[in-house]
């Protein structure tokens, strides 16, 4: 029964059983606006503050072989004001197949107003344009003996290669909008020891509008938008909206063109602690209904708040 689940997995969300090896692409990230450096080098050193996040979606599942990933992110300013870096590692599971990636990440930053030191409960919101590159690895694994499938050459052999990464980004910041592009994996599959893999370059496009709900300035609303284009793979398009009231407490919602839902909640449990629980609901009738999910971020310095 097992292998039985597992293959249906690996049909449905692989594109299937083909000749090369159709294996898993990058995600889409349901908390990229808390972790962007992940799909952006251009967000490396982004805060003036240093910043770890660990994230996690999928582990409360119960089908075998339902989709889980884990990430670890590192995030800092350098002593310069204009140059960031950024590292992490991140496993991806699907089916019978795990790729684990390894990443650092540079940006250099032209600002714009370099006075900028206004205390904002928010956020850090400099005028700024931030040039990003990432490079890295990708360890790729596909157990396809573990599936059972005998007279096919196709799945006779594990699947095990290291595949370099390169990557660029472009992000721009003002006050109320931010907006960026980036290519997290230039290279594909080309520099693979393996030939038959297939692993496209993904390209993200995003962009976003903080305003606030009264002349308070006491809830600040977020939308949204993320774009995905994979060759060969519809568009993919999730459109959020997030409200945060001062750094205390946030909530979010939206929708991913997959017919999905997005839904967020999280509250800070210190000035330098933030943990959200993010949900994906389907809208049509697959093995996998729901996707739990969860996001710590620590924050050192001035942490979230007002800098004194």
């Amino acid at each position: 029964m097992k292998k039985v689940y597992i293959l249906l997995i690996v049909a449905i969300l692989s594109k299937g059983f083909l000749c090369p090896i159709f294996g898993q692409q990058t995600p889409v990230f349901a908390n990229y606006n808390y972790n962007t450096v992940i799909i952006n080098p251009a967000h490396a050193g982004f805060y003036p503050d240093s910043d770890i996040t660990l994230t996690n979606r999928g582990y409360l599942n119960q089908l075998d072989g339902s989709p889980r990933n884990i990430g670890l992110t590192v995030n800092s300013p350098l002593r310069s004001k204009n140059m960031g870096l950024g590292a992490g590692v991140y496993s991806d599971q699907v089916g019978v197949t795990t790729t684990t990636s390894l990443f650092g990440a540079y940006a250099y930053k032209i600002v714009f107003d370099h006075n900028y030191n206004q205390a904002r409960w928010w956020s850090y919101n400099p005028n700024v344009l931030s040039f990003g590159i990432t490079g890295g690895a990708m360890i790729y694994n596909e157990n396809l003996l573990e599936l059972g499938i005998d007279n096919d050459p196709n799945f006779a052999n594990n699947i095990n290669t290291v595949i370099p990464t390169l990557g660029v980004g472009i992000l721009y910041n003002r006050e109320h909008i931010y907006i960026g592009a980036s290519a997290p994996n230039l290279l594909g599959d080309s520099l693979s020891s393996e030939d038959n893999i297939n692993l496209e370059t993904p390209y993200y496009a995003y962009a976003g509008y903080r305003f606030f709900a009264s002349r308070f300035k006491e809830v600040l609303i977020t939308p949204s938008v993320l774009v995905k284009y994979v060759s060969g793979a519809p568009i993919q398009v999730d459109v959020n909206t997030t409200v945060n009231y001062k750094n205390k407490i946030e909530i979010g919602a939206g929708y991913r063109t997959s017919s999905s839902m997005n839904f967020l909640a999280g509250f800070y449990i210190s000035n330098h602690l933030r943990v959200l629980y993010n949900y994906n609901q389907t809208l049509r009738d697959t093995p996998i209904n729901n996707t739990h999910g969860i996001i710590l971020s620590y924050r050192l310095g001035d942490g979230f708040g007002n800098k004194k």
